[in-house]
């Protein structure tokens, strides 16, 4: 028996979404990954769109999400994943479509397939998920590592001189005429999440609406990148990522 059915439903105060899987996650305790997942679900379930929703998932952690929500996918090479994106979108204009990236897909070997379907406005949906390193491949410095953050491949910290500054990937396709809606958003607390799930939700409804390109940006966690418990990954992150990232719509037409 399934324990919502021996729960009054007038008491019930949250029941998972049907549009997710029900198999164990396989992410690092802490990572934002997960939540970033389930608020997905939650919008495709509440909007009614299941079966007209088309993911598109590169290399690196991002790649998983085909296991965890039941819609349809397509897989990308590292980095092409808007391109791919593009491709499905023109061919089935019906369909909401979005890439679900991570920061060394999306701002490093992605940058100019990002660029360009931003550029020409494509009518698609962007979730960027930037915790600032490499997380799956060993925790290497990535594009937007800060200054002074170490990693595996920058041990003493992020060397301006060598390495240059982050890449705000979000402040740089705001520039874009293509581009109709830019946000940085997270999900490290009840409040951010709720704000996270609108600003997907509004970036879902965007691509819907020949608008332009929409970009989610989740300033995010990696505990085992970062060798940082889930708590301290989170204080981090407030502390040392926001800073840089800060929280808050960057474009809005």
């Amino acid at each position: 028996m399934n324990v919502c059915d021996i729960i009054n439903p007038e008491n019930l105060v949250y029941e998972k979404t049907t549009v997710m899987n029900d198999v164990p996650m396989h992410y690092c305790p802490g990572c934002s990954h997960g939540v970033v997942h389930k608020i997905l679900g939650e919008i495709i379930q509440e909007m009614d769109i299941q079966d007209k929703t088309i993911g598109v998932a590169p290399v690196g952690c991002a790649v998983f999400a085909y296991k965890y929500l039941d819609i349809d996918w397509q897989q990308a090479a590292h980095g092409r994943a808007p391109a791919v994106a593009t491709a499905i979108k023109r061919l089935l204009p019906d369909r909401y479509v979005f890439t679900y990236q991570g920061d060394g897909d999306l701002a490093a070997i992605g940058t100019a397939e990002t660029i360009h379907a931003c550029n020409r406005g494509e009518n698609i949906a962007i979730i960027y998920i930037n915790n600032g390193i490499y997380g799956m491949t060993g925790g290497q410095m990535a594009p937007t590592t800060l200054i002074g953050m170490k990693s595996t491949t920058s041990p003493k910290g992020r060397d301006l001189p060598i390495a240059g500054h982050p890449l705000d990937m979000s402040k740089l396709l705001a520039q874009l005429d293509g581009v109709c809606y830019v946000t940085r958003q997270s999900v490290h607390t009840v409040a951010a999440v709720r704000k996270a799930k609108k600003a997907i939700q509004k970036a879902l409804e965007n691509s819907m609406q020949n608008k332009g390109t929409s970009i989610v940006e989740i300033v995010s966690t990696c505990s085992s990148g970062w060798r940082m418990t889930p708590a301290e990954s989170n204080d981090w992150m407030v502390e040392n990522m926001f800073p840089v990232y800060p929280m808050g719509d960057l474009k809005n037409i």
